[in-house]
């Protein structure tokens, strides 16, 4: 059983690190530091998007607009942190 909540915890963390990497990719493409007619750096943040938009949609829809910062990823961090902890309470 413990090898399985450290898969899980493995996963998370994983989908953690995807999730900063996707708001980086996001302000660098904001501020043109990167661009995405470039097709590596449209392949990179295509990939982000795809795989980081489902769990963020949701939240967006709860969280109020800030004046254009989306707050989304961070709460779905906390959520995944928190999550993830408290697997570790129940099966510890």
């Amino acid at each position: 059983m413990l090898a399985i909540v450290h898969l899980i915890d493995n996963i998370v963390t994983l989908y953690i690190w995807v999730l900063i990497m996707a708001a980086l990719m996001s302000w660098l493409v904001a501020f043109n530091v990167i661009n995405t007619h470039n097709r590596l750096v449209y392949l990179v943040a295509d990939f982000l998007y795809r795989v980081t938009e489902p769990a963020l949609r949701p939240l967006r829809r709860y969280i109020p607009n800030l004046g254009g910062i989306d707050i989304s990823p961070v709460i779905l961090m906390l959520l995944l942190w928190f999550l993830r902890d408290l697997l570790y309470e129940i099966v510890v």
